[in-house]
């Protein structure tokens, strides 16, 4: 063949081309319901190999939530104008495969009272598709929890806030700690869950407090190996800024000598959190009604973390014991 001769397609290329693509062919009498596949569509529908198997026979494989969609799609294609494709999902013993049915309607190309079209594996998109929609959603999600805890930092800070500046420094602070701890939020090995670890997310939201200190190390994290989901991460990023900024204000971190160790204890259904300032002046339980960053500190770990935090006020330095549910941390 010369290169101005039109090329003619053979059976074989056609056949060729057919594999490449991934399709199965089909063949459907309107009139006896025979359906007939080539062998991809049997591979395709995970059935032993037959000459001919009628469409009712063959759509009891569809999955129960498209059965009837597609029994009417395929019923309405005869009068659909041009080409037509529907979607729809199988089961293949336990596993779950989309397949797209493209044909033509109005009966055109009909042959003998018999309708063609192909069938086309279409699990991998659709997997994807269905991934896009769960990202989006949790990043909605993400977003108005993000925007509901700003809004409630924002009414708090205004509240214990004396001037604008001291506001906007507070809030920012505020706000920077849950940036830090959601970008450790992510999916962890070993079944762990979609979590930061504990040591991890800790050592990221102290490190600030650290280099303000005359010297760096000061701020020692030795704590169990496990995770923290995103919840739980938000509360404790809440809670570990306030005793933070309080210890650069009031406790050890104020001092350039002093120290601060951060620790936990193990026990089957909980981890217990202790907080442990030296080298810092003297301190002494204050008086009076709780400050909002104190009250803050409270509602996160009772309310989210579904936790309790005690207090003690030696004369070394603050000792605060947070004490959390393993299956809440996860959270």
């Amino acid at each position: 063949m010369t290169h101005d001769e039109p090329h003619q397609w053979r059976t074989e290329h056609l056949h060729l081309a057919i594999v490449a693509a991934g399709v199965s062919l089909w063949a459907w009498n309107v009139d006896t319901d025979q359906f007939t596949m080539d062998e991809r569509g049997f591979e395709l529908w995970g059935l032993s190999w037959t000459e001919r198997v009628t469409f009712e026979k063959l759509s009891a494989h569809i999955h129960p939530a498209d059965r009837d969609r597609v029994r009417a799609a395929f019923a309405a294609t005869r009068v659909v104008l041009g080409s037509y494709e529907t979607d729809f999902r199988i089961l293949v013993g336990k596993e779950v495969r989309w397949i797209a049915a493209r044909g033509k309607g109005e009966d055109v190309g009909m042959v003998g009272r018999t309708m063609f079209g192909i069938f086309l594996d279409v699990t991998g998109r659709k997997q994807a598709e269905e991934g896009n929609e769960l990202l989006a959603g949790e990043m909605s999600h993400r977003v108005k929890n993000l925007l509901a805890i700003a809004s409630g930092l924002t009414q708090i800070t205004s509240r214990s806030a004396t001037t604008t500046e001291e506001m906007a420094t507070e809030l920012t602070s505020r706000l920077a700690a849950l940036g830090r701890a959601h970008d450790l939020v992510r999916p962890l090995p070993n079944g762990q869950g979609d979590a930061a670890l504990l040591g991890d997310l800790l050592s990221v939201l102290l490190a600030p407090y650290d280099s303000l200190g005359a010297f760096e190390g000061r701020i020692r994290v030795a704590v169990e190996r496990c995770g923290v989901g995103e919840k739980a991460a938000t509360s404790l990023a809440l809670v570990v800024h306030e005793l933070a900024t309080n210890s650069l204000k009031y406790g050890s971190l104020s001092h350039s000598e002093g120290t601060l160790d951060v620790s936990s204890t193990s026990k089957p259904d909980t981890i217990i959190l202790t907080w442990l300032e030296r080298g810092g002046p003297k301190i002494e339980e204050p008086k009076g009604l709780a400050g909002y960053g104190s009250k803050l500190v409270q509602r996160s770990v009772t309310g989210a973390l579904k936790g309790k935090i005690d207090y003690e006020w030696s004369e070394g330095g603050l000792i605060a014991t947070l004490c959390v549910d393993r299956s809440t941390l996860l959270t």
